[in-house]
């Protein structure tokens, strides 16, 4: 497979997931949206299904739609990423790249489906949670541990997918996804994708979002006030962005290289 059509599969599978994903925090936070007030497990739902819409999209590429799944590949020894795709230090550029671009524009995607409810929305917290992930308690050692384990279960089991019967296909991706956010994603809202995070994040720094000027305001997925975790109203909280890329990544070799021990 060529690496351009490799690009294109991972940029609109993850675009893909990210919008769908986006789309049901949108749903769920927002002013005046249908699902106002639907819960963690709405939001855990519409994220794992996303991931199944993607992988679907980006079956030739090998749907991996996430930079740590890329890195677990590549830790695990494997010799190509997908039927065609050998791995490379350019072929990793590529589905890094496609990812991260992908995750741009399916936020981008999920803002203009949701416009309307973004200039109604006053509280500039729920804002960015659309797009990015923010601890529930600020404490950086242990938020990026949380990912790291969070994202080396969901590459192990991503991995053990190659060497175990199941006829579930994507469906499997999305139940594992679903379970994460349910079991692990309480203290940071569950990144496990660098490119899900630092895509939207970017995204959310650059669109013409409008945003109160002067409360302080907490972010993360919920709604309630955190003094402790206060920031400035309208920051895409740049602070905090490096731990759900680093963690991600981390968790993603660590898992690839267990693997190498364990499948």
């Amino acid at each position: 497979m060529e690496l351009g059509a490799v690009f294109v599969g991972e940029a609109i599978g993850t675009g893909v997931l990210v919008l769908l994903g986006a789309g049901v925090v949108a749903n769920a936070l927002l002013v005046k949206s249908k699902g106002f007030d639907g819960g963690w497990l709405m939001i855990n739902f519409g994220w794992g299904l996303g991931v199944m819409a993607g992988v679907y999209l980006a079956f030739k590429t090998g749907a991996h739609l996430n930079p740590a799944v890329t890195l677990g590949i590549l830790t695990s020894g494997a010799d190509v990423y997908a039927p065609g795709v050998t791995v490379s230090v350019e072929s990793t550029v590529v589905y890094i790249a496609a990812q991260l671009c992908g995750a741009f524009v399916g936020a981008c995607l999920a803002y203009l489906a949701y416009k309307k409810h973004f200039d109604a929305e006053p509280d500039a917290a729920k804002k960015l949670a659309v797009f990015a992930t923010g601890p529930e308690i600020r404490d950086y050692r242990w938020n990026l541990l949380t990912e790291v384990i969070a994202t080396f279960v969901l590459v192990l089991v991503v991995l053990s997918f190659g060497h175990t019967p199941s006829g579930l296909g994507p469906l499997a991706v999305a139940l594992l996804v679903v379970g994460i956010g349910a079991s692990l994603g309480g203290p940071t809202g569950y990144a496990i994708n660098p490119a899900r995070d630092l895509g939207p994040r970017l995204a959310h720094a650059v669109l013409p979002i409008g945003r109160t000027a002067r409360t302080p305001v907490r972010v993360g997925a919920h709604p309630e006030a955190d003094p402790g975790a206060a920031q400035p109203a309208g920051s895409s909280d740049w602070s905090y962005a490096w731990v759900p890329v680093l963690g991600p990544a981390l968790g993603g070799i660590l898992a690839g290289v267990v693997s190498q021990f364990v499948f």
